[in-house]
């Protein structure tokens, strides 16, 4: 049976492990906190899911999905991740990861540099924006006429091949955005980010502002994400956000 290991088991990491069970694939889950920690949610997914240690979900996974926070990369196990597909899920967000200067100047991507780490990988941006809420909400079956499209890009044509594979499996159509150069084109606060799944993308934009300033402020956190049905996003509407994006600079967004 395919199996999708993860590593990182939070919001995102666990709203495609349902899925991905509710399509016949198995999952093994692990954190960085050991398998223990993940025994009531390995519990609720049922007989197709199990917890291990990253290295093992790693070997274990036809795909690996990786969903942890960026300052924690190099942490990654290389040589169990070697030769597999990795479908990479990282934002950068300098008030949590602390501040890198090759992303602030824009001379390379997250997932350029989350590559590099991962000697002998075939990594594919994806996942990393759409709001976790919206994972569920917007998953449809093949052929459905209301899919929602998502961006990918990698520098490995079969690995992408892979993902995308996975990725309609999953319940999404996918759009080919280039190779990890261009992944930028989906990174945090340009066109296609999260807000572009909304079905009210002005509360999106105005939480990220508000959380922004609380975060600047360096007061309390009280800005409240919005509840959103979401919206689906098709694939020919997908294609032109990321032609027409911009670059989104840390230095330029809400939140950093």
């Amino acid at each position: 049976m395919p199996t999708l290991g993860f590593i990182g088991s939070g919001n995102i990491g666990t709203r495609l492990a349902r899925l991905a069970i509710a399509a016949g694939l198995d999952v093994v889950l692990s954190n960085s906190r050991g398998p223990q920690s993940l025994a009531q949610k390995v519990a609720e997914l049922g007989e197709r899911a199990w917890a291990a240690t990253p290295e093992e979900a790693a070997r274990a996974g036809d795909w690996v999905v990786v969903s942890i926070p960026l300052g924690a990369y190099r942490l990654l196990p290389v040589g169990a991740l070697a030769d597999k597909v990795v479908l990479d899920t990282i934002n950068y967000y300098p008030f949590r990861d602390g501040t890198f200067e090759v992303l602030d100047s824009g001379r390379t991507t997250t997932s350029e540099l989350v590559q590099e780490h991962l000697v002998g990988a075939k990594l594919v941006k994806a996942f990393n924006n759409i709001g976790d809420q919206h994972i569920p909400a917007l998953a449809r079956p093949a052929g459905a006429a209301d899919r929602t499209a998502l961006p990918i890009a990698g520098d490995d044509p079969e690995a992408k091949a892979s993902a995308a594979a996975l990725i309609d499996r999953l319940g999404f159509d996918t759009v080919d955005a280039g190779s990890l150069v261009e992944s930028w084109r989906f990174e945090p606060e340009t066109a296609p980010y999260t807000a572009a799944y909304f079905a009210d993308p002005d509360a999106a934009r105005t939480f990220l502002a508000e959380l922004g300033e609380e975060i600047r402020s360096g007061g309390p956190v009280q800005a409240v994400p919005p509840k959103d049905p979401g919206a689906p996003l098709p694939a020919h509407r997908l294609r032109t956000l990321l032609a027409e994006t911009p670059r989104v600079l840390t230095a330029d967004r809400l939140l950093r």
